[in-house]
């Protein structure tokens, strides 16, 4: 079942971003990874910015989440990850459908570059690629994350919207 996390899933969003991304830890670079992944003020930091997480929950213990984030006219996917024990059960295609039906602004993913196994998960689910101009102007503009962080990722967008607006 989907549902909007609380404060209360704190711990279970912290334990669930920090256990799945293990996944990563071989894609990151070494001087962008640290340990956990996601500390708990790190998290509470991104939620003061808005970010807002749905979450799958079975029987009441809470598997996977994803966050959404409005910055200026664009939304953008935050933290997505499903327990490492839960995934390939489509628990994230769903949520991702869930929370682009929340929006109506041009939607954005951000991840690594190396993590082809997110990338094309997100293609499955109607995200393209943006050329690398585009990229850079999309984390600089919507993204606040380090430079090093910038040039080891990539943007996908949504393949329904047709154009994203130049704020520049």
């Amino acid at each position: 079942m989907i549902r909007s996390c609380t404060d209360a899933d704190i711990p279970a969003i912290e334990a669930i971003i920090n256990d799945a991304a293990e996944a990563y830890r071989e894609v990151i670079p070494a001087d962008c990874w640290h340990e956990p992944y996601m500390p708990r003020d790190e998290l509470l930091d991104e939620i003061a910015k808005g970010v807002e997480f749905c979450g799958w929950d079975e029987n009441g213990v809470l598997v996977a989440v994803m966050g959404l984030q409005k910055v200026r006219d664009v939304t953008l996917i935050r933290h997505a990850y499903v327990r490492s024990s839960h995934q390939g059960r489509g628990i994230g295609g769903a949520l991702l459908k869930h929370l682009a039906e929340q929006t109506t602004t041009p939607l954005l993913i951000g991840t690594w570059a190396d993590a082809h196994w997110a990338i094309q998960f997100y293609h499955r689910h109607g995200f393209l690629l943006v050329g690398p101009e585009e990229k850079d102007r999309l984390l600089t503009t919507y993204w606040n994350i380090p430079l090093r962080q910038r040039e080891t990722s990539v943007v996908l967008a949504m393949a329904s919207a047709t154009a994203i607006r130049r704020t520049d």
